[in-house]
């Protein structure tokens, strides 16, 4: 074998074992490279309980209930399937009805999500000034769209 032959085989076995290690990692990590699950999600997999997962969706309206303290009771939807939802501690200042959330947490015996974490989710439609500024000058900024700096919400 000349030494050009061995260095391309060298670079080749490799290449083969970094793919193989790849697809061992994608393959073992397949069920958790999920961002959040939905409350379909929930369902159709029957996430059983004790085990920890996001939960995310729309906080239904007329559904959120405070407790004692910082306890705070409300529902998850997705439109189709709703989940019930505990938290205690304090809710980020964009939790409200009909606003995207993710929280994290189990599922408990009586099929209630206690969630230890609650984000809440920005509107898409916001723009950085920067952004809006450079628009402008391109002529290309429609103003009903998105305003500069602020986070528009859409009914849901």
């Amino acid at each position: 074998m000349t030494r050009k032959q061995r260095r391309l085989t060298l670079i080749g076995t490799c290449l083969a074992v970094l793919g193989l290690a790849v697809g061992l990692v994608l393959f073992a990590l397949e069920d958790s490279i999920v961002f959040f699950y939905s409350p379909s999600d929930v369902t159709e997999k029957k996430i059983g309980p004790g085990e920890r997962f996001r939960l995310g969706g729309l906080v239904e309206e007329g559904s959120v209930r405070r407790g004692e303290g910082t306890t705070v009771a409300f529902a998850v939807t997705d439109t189709d399937k709703t989940i019930p939802v505990n938290y205690t501690g304090v809710l980020p200042d964009l939790f409200r009805e009909g606003q995207g959330i993710v929280t994290e947490g189990k599922l408990n015996a009586q099929g209630v999500f206690v969630a230890d974490t609650v984000l809440a989710k920005h509107d898409e439609n916001y723009m950085p000034p920067e952004v809006a500024d450079a628009l402008k000058k391109k002529g290309v900024w429609r103003h009903g769209e998105a305003k500069a700096g602020t986070s528009e919400q859409k009914s849901y």
